[in-house]
């Protein structure tokens, strides 16, 4: 997911700040990337944030 051989798709999705403006490197596994009906990413949440939390939630109802 990082470093000089990553895929393409990490390479651009790490491009994309979280919630606290936060871009870079993919921290670990559990980093969780929402996309639009276009393929853009609309949010990025680290690791530590749990799928049913509210942000998670209403960045999904959003898109909707």
């Amino acid at each position: 997911m990082n470093g000089p051989g990553r895929h393409p798709l990490y390479a651009a999705i790490a491009d994309t700040p979280d919630a606290d403006g936060q871009a870079g490197d993919i921290q670990w596994n559990f980093e969780k990337f929402l996309l639009d009906r276009d393929g853009s990413v609309a949010a990025r949440f680290r690791p530590g944030t749990e799928p049913e939390d509210p942000a998670v939630t209403a960045a999904i109802e959003k898109l909707l």
